[in-house]
């Protein structure tokens, strides 16, 4: 049942249009120290329920399944971390994996209310490392530890949430985001200002 449901929201990813082919992976908690994971070289789009992994959180190892993801590492990393989150995805939509080559990145992705609200009013972007490498899984194991969805340089995204639905739903507004970055051009668009993130919060929280 767990495994069939893990395919379902695998292949939103397709629907979400957030990655081509076989880049990308998913992971998701599903016991205290166990977690689903798509498998090395699988296409979220079209995931079966083969390419599913099943792993132990605290010490990484395969219980059964096809070898995980080459980016097992930081999901688990992010799964032992974050008592919180239960999904973590890395994707490769469009406009972000753009914005994630481009030289002069931008520092604040607050372009619209739902950046701040959603993923966070800090994006980390985090430096190349060789995709699979034990830098890489310890930087966006620490980049996430305190923020839901983090840009890696020359490579894609990671966001995290409680269920299937924050996950995407902040995979979605930072894709988003990115669209309007690109589409306006450097220096041609606005960002919300500390004043207007802070009366969001207020108004949020029903303190205003």
């Amino acid at each position: 049942m767990e495994i069939s449901i893990f395919v379902e929201q695998a292949r939103r990813v397709g629907a979400e249009r957030l990655q081509l082919c076989s880049s990308g992976n998913l992971s998701w908690r599903i016991g205290e120290d166990t977690a689903l994971i798509s498998g090395t070289g699988s296409w979220l789009p079209t995931l079966k329920k083969e390419n599913v992994a099943v792993c132990e959180i605290s010490t990484g190892n395969r219980i059964e399944g096809p070898k995980p993801s080459m980016e097992s590492s930081f999901h688990l990393g992010v799964l032992r971390e974050r008592k919180d989150v239960n999904v973590v995805l890395h994707f490769q939509s469009e406009f972000a994996t753009v914005v994630s080559c481009m030289k002069k990145k931008p520092s604040d992705f607050n372009v619209t209310a739902e950046v701040p609200c959603y993923c966070g009013k800090e994006i980390p972007v985090i430096p190349y490392y060789r995709p699979g490498s034990p830098e890489l899984a310890l930087a966006v194991t620490e980049a996430l530890r305190n923020h839901n969805c983090a840009l890696l340089s020359k490579h894609g995204q990671v966001v995290c949430g409680k269920d299937f639905d924050e996950a995407f739903q902040r995979a979605v507004f930072f894709e988003m985001a990115c669209g309007i970055i690109v589409r306006a051009g450097e220096g041609n668009y606005l960002t919300l200002t500390e004043d207007e993130i802070n009366d969001l919060e207020a108004y949020i929280s029903g303190k205003k």
